[in-house]
């Protein structure tokens, strides 16, 4: 279900001196394309399905057919549902709504989830990648056959190259830098598998590459007393600033070079806090507030999931994210006291500030923003 863009720029050339190089202008199409795309929506079986696998969530239906598959995504777009084969018991299949039908992909699981090559963390993450992948190919079928038909991979690595100022031949300068796969035939296309998750451009072809290619991070230091609450030392939560802004995914966090956990936790916060528009948007910011008065839970939470569907996709993605890592945290409160609560007052302010710049207003506000954020993360598997 999912591809990635290993295409071309047709009648250019790259010049194998560095200092001549000109930056490629990067091409939106496909970028524009994936925001397009329609969003995951997991249809919930409205009761508790005996013998669901462990690694499925409330999205599985049971032993139905496709028929009834068929009548339960009701021609949603996006919509999706697993279930359970009626002819071969013990064989899942994830039922996908997409161009005005029901799509049958035969499901797997070997500690990812898995319908082609790619696997995937999430049910959630690998539906995501279908719908971008699905639209994208469907809209712009003749464009990327386009693509793939005007290889120009003569000479690679010329933006690295660049960077560094290194006159040495620029194909040799990007294998050793990117350990790519790379033939130097003229009219071959290059081979290229990365790990990213966000807008990201082909340095070759300056297309954008689309789908999810990130497989999910792995949390570690949970049981650390405070997480997140004590703080580290500042000016080691600046070194980790500092070293992403110069080195970006390069950059050395491990254990052996900050041992306190405090310091990583501290320097994500302060990502956050810094986001020139916060994760939870200044648009949105108002209808939190108002969903978070809300009195009777049930209906409160039914608000809280319709202000999250307005926010943009990278947004609700992190968010997304950093929700399953907090209910991580919270599994692990006997060790570290950090309850959802506790977790409210840390990030509600972190993660959401109203557009005015007004003291009173936030003074007002930080009961509600705890409250929002304890919403999330304590109904993450609902609400996401």
């Amino acid at each position: 279900m999912a591809a990635s863009s290993n295409s071309s720029l047709s009648g250019s050339s790259v010049s194998s001196d560095a200092e001549e190089y000109q930056p490629p202008i990067w091409k939106s199409y496909l970028y524009q394309l994936q925001q397009e795309a329609p969003r995951p929506k997991r249809i919930i079986c409205p009761q508790e399905v005996e013998n669901r696998p462990k690694y499925y969530g409330r999205e599985f239906h049971g032993i139905i057919s496709r028929e009834q598959a068929d009548e339960i995504l009701a021609g949603v777009e996006g919509a999706y549902i697993l279930r359970e084969s009626q002819r071969q018991p013990g064989c899942y299949t994830l039922a996908l709504r997409f161009g005005n039908q029901t799509l049958n992909y035969r499901l797997f699981y070997d500690g990812k989830h898995f319908v082609g090559e790619k696997r995937f963390e999430s049910i959630h993450d690998l539906v995501t990648d279908g719908l971008i992948t699905l639209y994208i190919e469907t809209k712009a079928s003749e464009y990327i056959a386009k693509m793939t038909k005007n290889p120009i991979y003569e000479h690679i690595g010329y933006a690295t190259l660049l960077r560094e100022k290194v006159s040495r031949r620029l194909s040799r300068t990007k294998t050793e830098s990117r350990k790519a796969s790379v033939t130097s035939e003229e009219n071959t296309p290059v081979e290229k598998v990365y790990t990213f998750r966000g807008p990201h451009w082909c340095e070759y072809c300056a297309n954008f590459m689309w789908g999810l290619i990130a497989q999910g991070v792995r949390c570690s230091g949970l049981k650390s007393e405070g997480l997140y609450r004590v703080s580290g030392f500042t000016e080691h939560i600046e070194d980790v600033k500092m070293a992403f802004d110069r080195d970006g995914d390069k950059a050395d966090i491990s254990a052996n070079l900050y041992p306190d956990i405090n310091i990583i936790a501290g320097a994500l916060k302060l990502y956050f806090r810094d986001l020139p528009i916060p994760v939870i948007t200044y648009e949105t910011y108002s209808k939190f507030m108002e969903a978070a008065k809300i009195s009777n839970p049930d209906e409160r939470l039914e608000a809280v999931h319709e202000v999250l569907m307005l926010l943009p996709a990278a947004h609700y993605e992190t968010l997304r994210y950093l929700m399953i890592h907090l209910k991580k945290v919270t599994l692990n409160e006997k060790e570290n006291f950090m309850n959802s609560e506790n977790l409210g007052i840390v990030f509600g302010p972190t993660l959401m500030r109203p557009p005015e710049d007004s003291t009173l207003t936030t003074l007002n506000d930080m009961r509600y923003q705890k409250l929002i954020v304890q919403i999330l993360i304590e109904n993450e598997d609902v609400l996401f």
